[in-house]
């Protein structure tokens, strides 16, 4: 059996092969970031440091939003790189878990599992989704999906339905309101909450300068 830091490296190796060409949003550099985010996160959680590092590795191993929809490819690929390399079959649970139940899908669904590995990853993936590099995440994708960047006459949907949420064309500044803007009030950590803080403030920022320019003000 590998040991764990073998373990952690060949899931890096994996996941970046993989995720060669991803969009810039959910390529190997997003799960990097949400990697080392987790890490730091659990030093002051209660964590199985494994558990954490393999299911932020693989949390985005197949979103299912480039995949029509399809939730369940994210984790067969998952268990089966797992099981492929004699993880223990608790942690391969424990990581499926996680990738099932991370996503924000609008924000409205019960969340069907928890743990404390599972708070750590959604924050740090949270994080990732906001601040500079939120911002940057947010419009890469909305050009990747050829969303307007904005249009005045199409608001913000704040009670979507998963379903609705996955299949929204709304422009790229609804999302603002639709999430980004709700992460830092559901981060589930202390140290979540407290490195949202200063990125939930740069986002106001930046949407106050946005509108400023789009109505011709500054």
């Amino acid at each position: 059996m590998l040991q764990e830091e073998d373990i952690i490296d060949k899931t890096k190796d994996f996941v970046k092969e993989t995720l060669f060409g991803a969009e810039g949003g959910h390529d190997w550099f997003h799960t990097l970031r949400v990697y080392n985010n987790a890490l730091l996160i659990a030093k002051n959680e209660p964590v199985n440091i494994l558990v954490v590092s393999l299911g932020a590795l693989l949390h985005d191993i197949a979103d299912s939003k480039f995949y029509d929809g399809d939730e369940t490819v994210g984790p067969k690929i998952a268990r089966e790189f797992l099981f492929k390399h004699n993880v223990d079959s608790a942690v391969i649970e424990h990581v499926i878990n996680i990738i099932e139940n991370i996503s924000f899908k609008g924000g409205n669904e019960t969340q069907k599992f928890k743990s404390v590995e599972l708070d750590v990853i959604q924050d740090a993936d949270r994080l990732d989704a906001i601040g500079a590099v939120g911002i940057a995440r947010c419009f890469n994708y909305g050009g990747y999906k050829n969303r307007p960047l904005y249009n005045p006459d199409i608001a913000p949907n704040l009670n979507m339905t998963k379903e609705e949420y996955k299949a929204s064309t709304a422009p790229t500044i609804n999302h603002f309101y639709e999430k980004l803007l709700l992460l830092k009030d559901r981060m589930n950590t202390k140290t979540g909450r407290q490195l949202a803080e200063s990125r939930h403030a740069f986002m106001e920022l930046f949407l106050k300068q946005f509108y400023n320019e789009w109505n011709g003000k500054v």
